[in-house]
């Protein structure tokens, strides 16, 4: 029930268009993988009700607190101005913005979202792409701030570094899993 509430709850604070008879035959097929699916009827309504009751539930539980800033638009204003700060040529010799997007899209599997300020996820992909590339931005060595402090002037070497590890944990993590 909490499973499909939350689901419900985050495609609403999404925008995300789906319809709750959906949301409800996949968790019902998920849990109960041997009955036939779930007829419109007293069962499914009990369980629509439920869902609705359990939303206001969780709403309370969150103290309505349900704004999410997403690290995307932060990579993508940043992947514009680092862009600018490379050579053409080298820029596009190099995946860096595939690079980073990859690592932002696998860093939802893990907890960082909530650890973490959304542009110091949005920075550290970005630092974890370019070393994982073997670049440097051009005149890093002679600035006053360090790139990433242009971008979040409250963002730390060691910060960045703590969501990298975090980041690579998680992929060893997933090579140990059983195959």
């Amino acid at each position: 029930l909490i499973g499909a509430t939350s689901l419900s709850l985050a495609c609403k604070i999404e925008e995300e268009n789906v319809r709750l008879r959906d949301i409800i035959n996949v968790c019902y097929r998920t849990l109960h993988k041997n009955k036939a699916p779930l007829e419109i009827g007293d069962q499914f309504w009990a369980l629509r009700e439920s869902i609705a009751s359990c939303e206001l539930f969780l709403l309370r539980a969150l103290q309505f607190t349900v704004v999410f800033d997403h690290p995307h638009k932060y990579l993508c204003h940043y992947l514009k101005a680092l862009s600018d700060w490379f050579e053409p040529q080298q820029w596009e010799r190099y995946p860096i913005a595939n690079t980073a997007w990859a690592f932002l899209q696998d860093s939802y599997h893990s907890d960082l979202c909530l650890d973490f300020q959304s542009k110091h996820i949005a920075i550290s992909v970005l630092y974890l792409a370019l070393l994982c590339h073997g670049l440097e931005v051009p005149f890093h060595k002679y600035a006053r701030k360090k790139w990433w402090q242009v971008f979040s002037k409250d963002v730390t070497l060691e910060t960045i570094q703590t969501i990298t590890t975090k980041i690579m944990d998680m992929y060893s993590a997933e090579n140990q899993l059983p195959r």
